[in-house]
């Protein structure tokens, strides 16, 4: 009965993308509440996942709103123009350009919090150019910042003109309902910014936390720094969701640091709040039942596994990531021409299809646009109109009803198809790449890669079949999985010779895969074979051949044949159609372990019972148990401790210092939709394989 009373509270829980959602839109309303919405204008159909925009009350004030580039990148993940224009946003502008006065407008800016940004407000300030403003900055304002602004409003006495300056606690973006990112520090490439997402013979790399901890070339203050601005950025998801979390994470490394400095920024706030009698910025703890709520905050190193962060997927975004383009939603085609298309959760078809199988998503496309052709069909047939233009040619005196059943249809019809559209012409694009790299062999050749010997490997670099033609990077991704997932006794020199060889011959750069041997031999990085992680397909799925699941061949048949006749003229033909063997990668089996210890294995559990345990609401005693119901042995982190302290969570968020990827989302999500458990999973970055290939290969040459 408390379970169920548990598992309906935690579904009405709003996610950390509609929480941030709700956070900027107060914001934009001058700081005021909004309403959830009532009327959500989404259609039928399209998914749970969508996000609904709740309505500010009242009638909006016209206002102008000043970004960077930084938070522009926070709002154009979650809000439309549309949705800045229903709060009163009539224009948006960047910190930095040239702004006309408009002095009887309010102005709300929402900016970092750096010196050139409070300059630039105090200039603004000085000249008069809004009637009022409202000072939002993304996460706190350094008291040194502070004390320089209110330094400028006094000398030029333009105090009559600031409104507001709050810290806001929005320092990530979250693409998804259940994916967020951080945002990159100040100094660095925002990732909309040009050349961020730029190929390999890009000057500069983007920001990576990865990077900065793990090159021996930085310094300690720079991993300091890192360290402080990654719990600053956590710090603002833990506020954003309301509750104050129990923390977990592995000793001895990054991950570690992180989670005691978060834990002390908690203990900070909540103190703070006490003795100023102010509200708490986790006011949502303040119910009765905030204790059997609590989320789970597991904290791990990237360290931990690197198989998923270079191995090839085969769901819709994983292999989006992977083959095109994609940054802050957007994911660009190149071919035929270069097009651009926003994917996120007002999307219905990618909230439904995301984390699909690509040939189950090939299928869902025709199955939608068939959908789409009837109903368009069933609109023409009892109204006689197909086209917003043909209402004026209606026989309004007859068709009254079908005027009214037409207007009303047909917008949601033409945004239907719009989606669509979009939808297929990504699919043909990523058709194009699975045919041209072999992206269907080497999915299948990694699902079994614990199986597979040197020799396999070397003959499916240097044979690979006709008219397929990987990269030398797919090529390095393939060893590199391989090379990350066999144990020790299975390698010889000579075998990492050949292999080397022939990814020179292939024209790949080897810095990574030396920087991946020296990092393995230091540290006897465990595979996830070695880590209890189940490696192995579905039991009678493999053939010689390496296709899985030979019986879907009916179903490949009869995709092509629908496909055809569908308009996207035999997407299938040639791909193989198989699922992803159904195992859990290691980040999934930890969080696992700990959020469900009851179905976890002894050496997940004996793995993590050893993790720091962190409440940041119980006392400093560590003697004192828990802070939930009193449990917990005295002695910290003895096997008896470890033990005492499995508990069940509903709520999880799982965050990886160095990186976060589609392939381990994947994983984690389809976990978390199996047993009930609501899952957040986020990293410092997202990175696509490419982007983290190229990480290594730095940190490879840095280290020669």
């Amino acid at each position: 009965m408390a379970s169920t009373a548990l598992k309906q509270a935690n579904a009405a829980l709003p996610t950390l993308q509609e929480s941030q959602t709700n956070a900027l839109l107060t914001l934009l309303n001058l700081n005021n509440p909004v309403e959830p919405s009532s009327n959500p204008t989404q259609a039928a159909g399209k998914g749970a996942a969508s996000l609904k925009v709740p309505t500010p009350s009242g009638p909006p004030v016209w206002k102008v709103l000043v970004l960077d580039q930084y938070t522009k990148d926070v709002l154009a993940t979650v809000l439309r123009v549309q949705d800045l224009r229903d709060v009163g946003v009539t224009l948006h502008v960047q910190l930095h350009s040239n702004r006309p006065p408009l002095s009887d407008v309010p102005a709300v800016y929402f900016v970092s919090p750096t010196l050139a940004n409070i300059r630039r407000i105090a200039q603004d300030l000085e000249k008069g150019l809004y009637e009022s403003f409202h000072l939002n900055f993304v996460e706190p304002l350094p008291r040194a910042l502070l004390e320089e602004l209110a330094a400028a409003v006094a000398r030029d006495g333009t105090g009559d003109f600031v409104e507001q300056v709050l810290d806001q606690y929005l320092s990530f973006i979250a693409p998804s309902p259940s994916l967020f990112s951080l945002l990159p520090p100040p100094n660095a490439a925002p990732a909309s910014a040009p050349n961020a997402a730029a190929g390999p013979s890009a000057p500069s790399l983007p920001h990576s936390t990865y990077a900065v901890l793990n090159s021996p070339a930085s310094t300690e203050q720079q991993i300091e720094e890192e360290i402080e601005r990654v719990a600053t950025g956590l710090f603002s998801v833990v506020v954003t969701m309301g509750h104050v979390p129990i923390i977990r994470a592995p000793r001895g490394n990054a991950a570690e640091m992180i989670a005691k400095r978060l834990e002390q920024k908690i203990r900070d706030a909540i103190l703070s709040s006490a003795r100023s009698h102010t509200t708490s910025l986790f006011a949502q703890d303040a119910s009765g039942l905030s204790n059997l709520q609590r989320p789970l905050l597991l904290i791990l190193d990237r360290n931990i596994d690197l198989v998923p962060m270079l191995s090839h997927g085969w769901t819709y975004q994983a292999l989006a990531s992977d083959c095109l383009e994609m940054k802050l939603n957007r994911v660009v085609v190149s071919q035929p021409q270069k097009r651009s298309y926003d994917l996120d959760s007002k999307d219905f078809f990618w909230a439904k299809n995301a984390a699909n199988p690509f040939p189950q998503v090939a299928e869902e496309i025709d199955t939608e646009l068939n959908r789409y052709k009837q109903d368009a069909a069933e609109i023409t047939r009892s109204t006689g109109v197909s086209d917003m233009n043909d209402i004026a040619q209606m026989d309004l005196s007859a068709n009254a009803a079908h005027l009214k059943t037409a207007i009303t249809a047909l917008p949601e019809l033409t945004a239907r198809k719009a989606v669509l559209d979009t939808h297929m012409n990504i699919a043909t694009a990523l058709l194009e790449e699975i045919k041209k790299r072999g992206l269907d062999e080497l999915f299948s050749t990694e699902e079994a890669i614990s199986k597979q010997s040197a020799q396999a490997i070397l003959e499916f670099l240097r044979n690979p079949k006709a008219d397929v033609h990987p990269t030398p990077v797919d090529k390095l991704r393939l060893v590199l999985v391989w090379y990350l997932s066999v144990p020790d006794n299975a390698i010889s020199k000579d075998d990492i010779a050949e292999l080397e060889k022939e990814l020179k011959a292939a024209g790949a750069d080897v810095a990574a895969f030396e920087y991946v041997r020296r990092t393995r031999e230091i540290s006897k990085m465990t595979a996830p074979s070695a880590m209890g992680g189940s490696l192995t397909p579905v039991p009678g799925s493999s053939t010689p051949g390496g296709e899985l699941f030979k019986g879907f061949s009916a179903l490949s048949n009869r995709l092509t044949d629908r496909l055809k006749d569908g308009g996207l003229e035999n997407l299938i033909s040639g791909v193989k159609n198989f699922l992803p063997a159904n195992k859990l990668l290691p980040v999934t089996r930890l969080t696992e372990a700990l959020m469900d210890p009851s179905a976890a294995s002894n050496q997940s559990l004996q793995e993590t019972d050893d993790y720091i345990f962190l409440d940041p609401r119980a006392p400093r005693n560590p003697n004192a148990g828990l802070g939930i119901s009193g449990v917990g042995a005295p002695g910290g982190a003895g096997a008896g401790s470890g033990r005492a302290r499995r508990m069940a969570f509903s709520e999880g968020i799982v965050f990886v210092v160095g990186g976060a990827g589609y392939v381990e989302y994947g994983n984690l999500e389809e976990w978390a939709k199996k047993t009930g458990k609501r899952v957040t999973y986020g990293g410092t970055e997202i990175v696509d394989p490419g982007g983290f290939v190229r990480v290594l290969e730095s940190l490879g040459k840095a280290s020669a």
